[in-house]
């Protein structure tokens, strides 16, 4: 698993390669040209659905539902992108990808904790990745601890946040930083990419923080 900035992650297994929220350039986001066998979009927005920078002939799946590509199992739950059922942002899917033998859940811009009724249709998950920039358009880090919780993965990788400001010493209550604290973990050294197989999950829940490869 590679994250290519924002919500998008370049999942790569034996079934093929799954692409997740490609952003338009023009977004402020920028991907580098990536081949995909299946696209996975959590709404209809610049920064999470655009097809420009991907290769291929991807299947590209939009909404909730059960999809099968390529021997790859994905599940579309309907969720929303705030706590007040979409009356602000609109609505998000939350999609879990079975590759490899794996389920990951990619959470979108998902604006609430899960119901659950939610949680039943998600089901048992090893990895989820979790939009954690805050604000407006993300989950608080308090939010983000509580679905995380929920879900309870092994793996938690933090995404839709500026990996910059870690970087700047004025900015260390940062989004990453209070999820960091909500979930009790220190000096996270970020990873190039997670390469994970089911005997090599951890025990307990483990964060694992990857270098973006926006440009």
């Amino acid at each position: 698993m590679t994250w290519l900035g924002h919500a998008c992650f370049r999942l790569r297994g034996r079934e093929g390669i799954v692409l997740t929220d490609p952003p338009d350039p023009k977004s402020g986001h920028a991907i580098p040209k990536t081949e995909a066998h299946l696209v996975t979009i959590s709404h209809d927005d610049p920064g999470h659905s655009s097809l420009r920078s991907v290769g291929g002939d991807p299947v590209v799946l939009d909404g909730p539902g059960e999809y099968e590509v390529r021997e790859i199992l994905v599940t579309g739950i309907a969720s929303w992108h705030d706590d007040e059922k979409g009356a602000r942002r609109g609505r998000n899917t939350i999609y879990t990808i079975r590759l490899d033998d794996l389920t990951v859940c990619h959470l979108g811009d998902l604006g609430h904790s899960l119901p659950s009724l939610d949680l039943e249709r998600i089901g048992d998950v090893d990895i989820v990745l979790v939009p954690i920039g805050g604000g407006e358009t993300n989950l608080a880090a308090a939010t983000a601890a509580e679905v995380i919780h929920q879900l309870e993965p092994k793996v938690v990788v933090p995404m839709s946040y500026d990996r910059d400001d870690n970087k700047d010493e004025s900015k260390k209550d940062s989004p990453y930083e209070r999820l960091l604290h909500e979930l009790g973990v220190k000096d996270l050294v970020p990873v190039a990419k997670l390469s994970v197989t089911r005997s090599s999950l951890p025990d307990n829940i483990q964060v694992v923080a990857l270098d973006s490869r926006a440009r």
